[in-house]
């Protein structure tokens, strides 16, 4: 550092060295000119300071994570074909539902496709989430299947049944007892994963399993019988699509490129369901057949219907959903009652469609 600069440091005037007074002209030029490229480098210093703040850094898009469910593929789908605006909406796919609501829980996810009874548990829990969407219904892919003769209640009463533990498979487990006048202490639970439910029929440990299509039809093929499906509880099963609070608040432009990716992706699926399932199913280990087995009995919303559902005081969705709520908290699954005014918020879907009368 020279003398002019070492003394701006410190703070003082420099002293004139070897000079003196009688070299105050050639110390004044030197000490201007070290001024003056002391002053440079702090305007340039400043300028771009200036400049880096007004640049912002690029934000990261919309995280949405997916279980492997096939009713959530038209996002899949969506990003497979490049119809999802990935600048703003990033589309992850994770190994299981437990994955999926830890990286929500530790905010590494913005949304999530899930179902209903999922979406008010979470809620329950106090996680501050928004349903913008309702993708699809089970009409008939999840089920419970048995020996052909359990269709009295006295065949059932004593008999053991296999479950995978979830809240949604508790649900079919009531409803498919309740439609005969019988309760779960009416039968034994045996708590198996699903992929363990047609060797367990087969060597007669359990009579029924509460189950899904593509292993139900495995199940039929084996000589076992379709006891209930959700046909017979419309409305309960739902797949919806979730997003924290802070992102409805914050990037309501990516929430919305986030359902117009699901618009699209729905749209390229329903206008070529079996080319579609060519690209899908191998992800999904199923064949073609097997995976549009498992999408006939889905029933798919249009973002009109979805809005829909989520329109109205009370909104369709909310109708459907408290016999759903009232049975999980029957079931000790839910603490306290659903806030459905704060839960539910149409307003992405309402900029995304157009109102569709009842």
């Amino acid at each position: 550092m020279d003398t002019w600069a070492s003394a701006l440091a410190a703070g003082r005037r420099p002293d004139s060295g070897a000079g003196g007074p009688s070299g105050l002209g050639g110390w004044w030029s030197a000490g201007r000119s070290a001024l003056q490229r002391l002053f440079v480098c702090l305007f340039a210093v400043t300028a771009l300071a200036g400049l880096s703040a007004c640049v912002e850094a690029p934000r990261s898009p919309l995280t949405v994570g997916l279980n492997p469910w096939v009713g959530y593929d038209p996002l899949v789908l969506a990003r497979e074909r490049g119809l999802a605006d990935t600048a703003r909406v990033k589309i992850v796919e994770l190994s299981s539902h437990a994955e999926s609501f830890r990286h929500f829980r530790n905010g590494l996810l913005d949304a999530m496709a899930i179902t209903l009874d999922q979406a008010l548990e979470l809620a329950d829990e106090g996680l501050d989430l928004r349903i913008v969407a309702v993708l699809d219904e089970s009409a008939g892919a999840d089920v419970v299947m048995g020996l052909s003769g359990l269709d009295q209640p006295s065949a059932v009463r004593g008999s053991r049944v296999a479950l995978e533990a979830s809240a949604l498979n508790r649900l079919m487990l009531q409803r498919w007892l309740a439609s005969m006048g019988l309760q779960e202490n009416d039968i034994t639970v045996v708590t198996l994963e699903a992929s363990q439910h047609l060797p367990a029929l087969q060597a007669g440990r359990v009579a029924a399993a509460v189950s899904y299509e593509p292993l139900a039809a495995q199940m039929r093929d084996a000589g076992y019988a379709t006891l209930f499906d959700t046909r017979q509880m419309p409305g309960e099963i739902v797949d919806v699509l979730v997003v924290t609070s802070a992102a409805l608040r914050e990037r309501p432009e990516d929430v919305d490129a986030l359902l117009q990716a699901w618009s699209a992706g729905l749209s390229a699926y329903l206008g070529d369901p079996a080319g579609a399932a060519a690209v899908l199913a191998p992800g999904t280990g199923l064949t073609v057949a097997q995976y549009l087995l498992t999408q006939a009995g889905l029933h798919y919303f249009t973002p009109p219907e979805s809005l829909q559902q989520l329109t109205g005081e009370p909104a369709p969705l909310q109708r459907s959903g408290e016999r759903l709520a009232a049975t999980l908290q029957a079931l000790g699954l839910l603490r306290q009652p659903v806030d459905w005014a704060r839960l539910i918020d149409a307003g992405p879907a309402a900029r995304s469609s157009p109102v569709v009368s009842p």
